[in-house]
This record gives C-alpha cells, sequence and structure tokens, in this order.
C-alpha cells in the first residue's frame, strides 16, 4: 500500500476541500440559527464565517487526501476515494460546529 504524501493532490483531498469548505462557511451560524429558532443567524458573524471557510477548507484538504486514497486503493473504486475524502472534510467541519455549540450554549 502506497501512502499518499502530506498536501498532494488527489481526488480525496479534492472532495475533502469542497466539503470542509462549504460546509465550514455555515458551520457557525447553522448553530447559533438552530439554537435561536432564527434563520437571520445563519449569516450574522461573517468573519467567523470566513475564517471557518478557509481553516475547514484547508484541514478537509488534508484530511480528505490521506483517507480518500487509502479507501481507494482498499475497494478499488474511485467512488470510494471520493467518499472517503468527503468524509473526511466533514471532519472539521464536526469540529468547528461542535466548538460553536459548546460556545454558544454557555
Amino acid at each position: 500500500m502506497s501512502n499518499p504524501r502530506l498536501g498532494e493532490y488527489n481526488l480525496g483531498a479534492l472532495a475533502g476541500a469542497v466539503v470542509g469548505a462549504i460546509g465550514g462557511l455555515f458551520a457557525i451560524g447553522a448553530v447559533r440559527a438552530i439554537l435561536a429558532g432564527n434563520a437571520t443567524l445563519l449569516f450574522a458573524t461573517p468573519i467567523l464565517g470566513l475564517l471557518s471557510w478557509v481553516v475547514c477548507g484547508l484541514v478537509g484538504w488534508f484530511v480528505g487526501g490521506q483517507i480518500g486514497p487509502r479507501l481507494g486503493e482498499k475497494y478499488y473504486s474511485q467512488r470510494a476515494e471520493m467518499i472517503g475524502g468527503a468524509v473526511g472534510g466533514l471532519l472539521p467541519v464536526l469540529l468547528v460546529a461542535l466548538w460553536a455549540w459548546h460556545m454558544s450554549t454557555r
């Protein structure tokens, strides 16, 4: 099994970056909007949303780039690589959303 280098381009990294960036853009605002029951809070923190977008996109690239190729090689499928990359991109989004929930409920 050949291990992918950290940060190299592959389908898993691309899927992780896309899922991480889009999810990170709304992770903080979605938690606040759900807790308050007010959809306008989804866009109430644009600077934090932008910071989360950058961080989750980069972390999704690195994590998805490690998980995706390993799954793709195990199952001999590009779909498995893309799904693994997407799951890797969800990890930072979930961590940011959990952090936002913790900070909102304090």
